[in-house]
C-alpha cells in the first residue's frame, strides 16, 4: 500500500480515522474504502500470535484495494488466490458507506465470511457492499481473519481460535473508527453465513465481545464445536505431514502456502481418522471454534441459553435443502445407496434410536432424501433452529427465516441449497461463485426476493425488526423466503421433533 497527499481537486472521498487517514473512492454513489488493515500483519514473531492492533500512520493512506487474502486451503481453487505475494496484510478492513460524513450514525453491518473456516476471504465479488449500503442506507463492512491451521489449529504456545480473535479486533476497530466513515458505533449487526455464522454465534458467547455487538444474523450455522483435545489431534496430524511437532516453535517457520496444503493432505485422507475424530470425519471437517475455556468459554447454545445475550437482537435462519450442494459436489446427487443413507443416519442421528425416528418421521422418504435430511440437519439447520430456541428459552427476542426458493441455475437441480442466500441479502445476483446458482441473467423473481431479504436484514440491522413477528416456542412463527413470501409455522416439525432435546455439545477426541 502507498501513502498519498491530499489534492483539493481530488473528488475521491477522504475520512479521518482514528487509525489515519484514509482516500477511498465512489462507486454509483458509495463511498469505498479497501484494504485498511486493522491489525499488524501476523508473521514473522507475530505468527500464531493473538492479533496486534495496527499502528497509525501520517498522510493520506490510499485504500483503493482489497488486501492480500489470508493463506488457505485448495477448496475449489482458493489457494490459487491467496498465493503469497509477499504481502502479509491479510488483516484487512473494507467499508461501504452511503454517506461518509462522520456523525451521520448511519446503521453499521459487518460481514463475516464462510468457507469452513478453512478458506474464505473478504475480496471476493459476491461480497461487494456498495448494493447492500446504497439501497438500505447502511455501512456495510467486510474484512479477512485467519482460517485453516493460520486461524484455528489447536498450536501448543499458541492462543486458540486466533480466527476468532481477528474477528474481535475487527469489531474493536469498528467501534473506534466507523463514525469517521458515517456509521454509528452504537448500533453494530454482524451477520455471516456457514462459517461465518458459526463464527457470529461463537462471538455472541464470547465476554469480550460485549457492547461490541449490538444485534446480529446468523445464516446456516454449523453445529461443530471442537473440544481442545479434538482440535490438538487434528493439529498434531497436519504437523506430522510434514515431519514436525504442533508447536509454535515446530511450525511458525513453515512457509503458510506449505501449512495449508499439509492440511489439505489429511483431509484428503479423512477416512482412516474417523475412529478418532468422529463426525467431524465423517464430514471431511478440520477446523472449527475450540471451546477452550479462555477465549471460548461455551458453546453458544448453552450461552444463549444461560442469558450471555438476552438482550440483543437475533435473526435466525437456513436454507431448506442444505446439504444438496455438497451432495452433488460429491457426485452423489441421485445416487446414494440405502448402505450410504444408513451409514448416515447411524452417525449423524441423535440418540440411540436416532436412524428409527427419522425412518418413522419420514415413511415414503428413499435413500436420497434421507441422506440429505439428516446431513443438513446435524451440521446446519438444527443448530441454527437452536440458537434461536435457546435465546428464546433465557427471555430473549429472536427472528427465524428459512430460504425455501429453489436455485433456478443449474437446472434447479440444487433447490434451496447452501450458499444461496449470500447473493441474494448482498444483491450480486451476477456475479461470484453463488451466482451460478441463479443463473447468467437473473429473473425478476430473483431480483424481488433480493430486494425483499435485503430490506429485511437492514430494517434488522436499524431497528431490531426484519418485518416478521418474532419467534415463540408455542406458535413457531417462522419467514418463508420464496418467490411468495410468507409467514408460516416452521415447516421442519418432524426434524425439530426429533433433534428438540440434542444439545449441540463440544466434540471431543473419541479414540486414542
Amino acid at each position: 500500500m502507498t501513502v498519498a497527499g491530499s489534492e483539493a481537486s481530488d473528488s475521491r472521498p477522504q475520512v479521518r480515522a482514528a487509525v489515519g487517514s484514509l482516500k477511498g473512492g465512489w462507486e454509483a454513489g458509495v463511498a469505498v474504502f479497501r484494504g485498511i488493515p486493522f491489525a499488524e500483519p501476523p508473521v514473522g514473531a507475530l505468527r500464531f500470535a493473538a492479533p496486534r492492533p495496527v499502528r497509525g500512520w501520517s498522510g493520506v493512506r490510499e485504500a483503493f484495494s482489497y488486501g492480500s487474502p489470508p493463506p488457505q486451503g485448495g477448496h475449489f481453487g482458493m489457494d490459487a488466490l491467496a498465493q503469497d505475494t509477499g504481502d502479509h496484510d491479510w488483516l484487512t478492513v473494507n467499508v461501504w458507506s452511503p454517506e461518509s460524513s462522520p456523525g451521520a450514525g448511519l446503521p453499521v453491518m459487518v460481514w463475516v465470511h464462510g468457507g469452513a473456516y478453512t478458506i474464505g476471504m473478504s475480496g471476493l465479488p459476491e461480497y461487494d457492499g456498495g448494493r447492500l449500503a446504497r439501497d438500505g442506507g447502511v455501512v456495510v463492512v467486510t474484512f479477512n481473519y485467519r482460517v485453516g491451521l493460520e486461524g484455528f489449529a489447536q498450536i501448543e504456545g499458541a492462543p486458540a481460535n486466533r480466527g476468532l480473535l481477528d474477528q474481535v479486533a475487527v469489531l474493536e476497530w469498528v467501534r473506534d473508527n466507523i463514525e469517521a466513515f458515517g456509521g454509528d458505533p452504537g448500533r453494530v449487526t454482524v451477520f455471516g453465513q456457514s462459517a461465518g455464522g458459526g463464527s457470529i454465534a461463537a462471538l455472541l458467547a464470547m465476554d469480550r465481545t460485549a457492547g461490541l455487538v449490538h444485534r446480529a444474523v446468523v445464516q446456516s450455522a454449523p453445529g461443530t464445536f471442537f473440544s481442545p483435545e479434538l482440535a490438538a489431534d487434528i493439529t498434531a496430524a497436519c504437523a506430522a505431514e510434514l515431519g514436525l511437532r504442533p508447536t509454535v516453535a515446530g511450525l511458525a517457520g513453515v512457509a503458510p502456502d506449505r501449512l495449508s496444503a499439509a492440511g489439505d493432505a489429511v483431509a484428503a485422507k479423512i477416512d482412516r481418522w474417523t475412529h478418532r475424530w468422529g463426525r467431524p470425519a465423517h464430514r471431511s471437517i478440520l477446523f472449527a471454534p475450540v471451546v477452550d475455556g479462555d477465549v471460548l468459554d461455551a458453546t453458544p447454545w448453552q450461552a444463549l441459553a444461560d442469558g450471555a445475550r438476552r438482550d440483543l437482537g437475533l435473526l435466525v435462519g437456513h436454507t431448506r435443502e442444505e446439504q444438496r450442494l455438497f451432495t452433488a459436489l460429491d457426485g452423489l446427487l441421485g445416487q446414494v445407496t440405502e448402505e450410504q443413507a444408513a451409514t448416515a443416519l447411524c452417525t449423524l442421528a441423535p440418540g440411540p434410536d436416532g436412524e428409527r425416528r427419522y425412518r418413522e418421521a419420514f415413511p415414503t422418504a428413499g435413500p436420497d432424501e434421507l441422506y440429505e435430511l439428516v446431513h443438513s440437519d446435524w451440521l446446519f439447520r438444527m443448530p441454527t433452529l437452536h440458537l434461536a430456541e435457546s435465546q428464546v428459552a433465557a427471555g430473549g427476542r429472536a427472528h427465524v427465516y428459512e430460504l425455501t426458493w429453489p436455485a433456478p441455475g443449474m437446472g434447479a437441480a440444487f433447490g434451496a441449497c447452501h450458499g444461496l442466500d449470500v447473493p441474494l441479502v448482498f444483491g450480486n445476483l451476477d456475479r461470484g461463485q453463488p451466482a451460478l446458482l441463479i443463473g447468467a441473467e437473473p429473473s425478476p423473481e430473483a431480483e424481488a426476493l433480493s430486494a425483499r431479504m435485503r430490506t429485511a436484514w437492514t430494517s434488522f440491522a436499524a431497528c431490531g425488526d426484519p418485518g416478521w413477528p418474532a419467534y415463540d416456542t408455542h406458535q413457531r412463527r417462522v419467514q418463508l423466503f420464496d418467490a411468495r413470501p410468507a409467514v408460516a409455522a416452521y415447516p421442519e416439525e418432524s426434524s425439530r421433533l426429533i433433534w428438540q432435546n440434542h444439545t449441540f455439545p463440544v466434540l471431543p477426541l473419541i479414540g486414542e
